[in-house]
């Protein structure tokens, strides 16, 4: 998907601490300003961010990029702390083989993930909805909650119309939320299936779609999770270069996201849930230590 540049002159009037729970950050179309976006996002309150994988032969531009910003940091800049979670994507399910779990595996066993992400089941399209790709999404689906559950780690969640099948999947399995963490990341589903996935002990990933007042099922389920589990449930996420608050897309052709519009979102949120954007952005960093299992010290 073509992204125009992004936003540089868009500025928000406050700028509270932020923990960005799923980034693409590693992407290929942020090599030529990636330093930049990340002092930015840095200046911009965003403290920590996650780098998501999804497919295995990316898992070094993860580690690469990790390491860029890393050396940014001992030499004095401002970025954020990056962090690695990662995962094989059901989406692209038809390329993962049996070698790409073997190599998940000895990626989290040499290297320090937070999480294993972005897993799940997608049922999207024609294809990934076939009664071949859905049996062969349910097994890596499976195979990684089992690399969670011997690891420790949280889960990152994607799930695209198949909100049923992945919490009738996660009761049967060993895997315990409640007791490992976990995200919903981007969710989509409706207000029972928002209250479902809060009650496994998953937390609510809110991305830029939030400050579209035309998603009407999103703004409507979020609600519903806040209004029975209150604001414990939610955590924020870019989704970086996807997932382009309103605010912050420029014409006709897709705004590439960045790491520093997470406050947009924060801001977006706040606004639906009636809440001062100050409290909120505590309680969303508690959330994200709580859903991650970490304890990243609030910067005062």
């Amino acid at each position: 998907m073509p992204h125009s540049q992004n936003n540089k002159g868009l500025e928000m009037d406050t700028h509270y601490p932020l923990i960005d729970t799923h980034t693409h950050f590693d992407d290929f179309v942020f090599d030529a300003d990636r330093v930049e976006l990340a002092t930015s996002a840095y200046h911009s309150g965003v403290r920590h961010l996650l780098l998501i994988g999804y497919y295995a032969k990316y898992f070094d531009r993860m580690l690469q990029t990790q390491q860029q910003l890393a050396d940014q940091a001992d030499s004095g800049a401002k970025v954020p702390k990056v962090y690695l979670a990662s995962g094989l994507h059901p989406a692209y399910i038809s390329e993962h083989t049996e070698a790409d779990l073997e190599q998940l595996a000895q990626f989290l066993q040499m290297h320090p993930n937070v999480a294993i992400g972005e897993i799940g089941l997608d049922t999207f399209t024609d294809e990934l909805k076939s009664e071949q790709s859905v049996a062969k999404q349910k097994r890596f689906f499976e195979a990684q909650l089992d690399l969670a559950a011997q690891h420790q780690l949280p889960v990152l969640l994607h799930i695209r119309k198949a909100h049923a099948e992945c919490l009738a999947l996660l009761k049967k399995h060993k895997y315990n939320a409640n007791k490992l963490g976990g995200i919903a990341h981007s969710f989509s589903g409706g207000e029972q299936e928002a209250k479902a996935f809060v009650k496994l002990g998953f937390k609510l990933g809110v991305t830029g779609q939030i400050t579209n007042t035309n998603a009407k099922k999103l703004r409507r389920a979020i609600r519903a999770a806040v209004e029975t589990y209150g604001l414990q449930c939610l955590v924020l996420e870019t989704d970086c270069p996807d997932m382009t608050p309103i605010c912050c897309q420029q014409g006709e052709e897709p705004t590439r996201n960045v790491p520093g519009n997470l406050g947009f979102v924060l801001q977006g949120l706040a606004k639906l849930l009636e809440v001062d954007e100050e409290s909120l952005a505590r309680q969303l960093w508690q959330n994200s230590c709580e859903a991650l299992r970490v304890d990243w010290a609030y910067p005062e």
